[in-house]
């Protein structure tokens, strides 16, 4: 993995991401907030769960190990939800533009929430932050095709057309 490909990655992501977060605008608040069967819930606990698994993985990538999870109540609204995601956007965007080919390949330690001390390589630990969004974006799309807001295809090689 090089520096090109975790770039071409991560711009997928967050068009995946902004796919999926145009669809939610135009949700009810009690669509936002409506249970569903899903792991994390409705859709505001699979946003927010999303949104936590980016903002923690780029926070353990730079040397810290935060404790405290994000919670769905951190977000009563879809734009708080809409407004924090910008921000990690850009964070995790700095991120990955200061990265080069040696670090990538590097390992970094990190704790756990529950305190577990782990050890991974760099872009191992890239690579699963964006697969893990592609199942939890796959969740939200469902939800939101339910509520009649598809987000339409979320698919990479659909990006790699539209990026031509």
């Amino acid at each position: 993995m090089n520096k090109k490909d975790i770039q071409l990655l991560f711009q997928y992501n967050q068009w995946a991401n902004r796919r999926i977060l145009n669809a939610a605008e135009n949700l009810t608040q009690d669509q936002f907030l409506a249970q569903a069967s899903f792991p994390h819930g409705g859709l505001r606990g699979t946003l927010t769960h999303a949104l936590f698994a980016e903002w923690i993985w780029r926070t353990r990538w730079q040397g810290d190990s935060p404790v405290n999870r994000m919670k769905a109540e951190d977000f009563p609204t879809f734009s708080l939800l809409r407004e924090r995601w910008s921000q990690e956007e850009k964070a995790l965007s700095a991120f990955v533009e200061g990265l080069d080919d040696k670090r990538l390949t590097s390992t970094f330690s990190y704790h756990t929430t529950r305190g577990e001390k782990m050890e991974e390589v760099l872009w191992h630990a890239m690579v699963h932050v964006v697969n893990h969004g592609t199942q939890h974006r796959s969740e939200a799309a469902a939800m939101l095709t339910d509520f009649g807001c598809s987000p339409g295809d979320i698919d990479m090689i659909i990006y790699l057309r539209e990026a031509k």
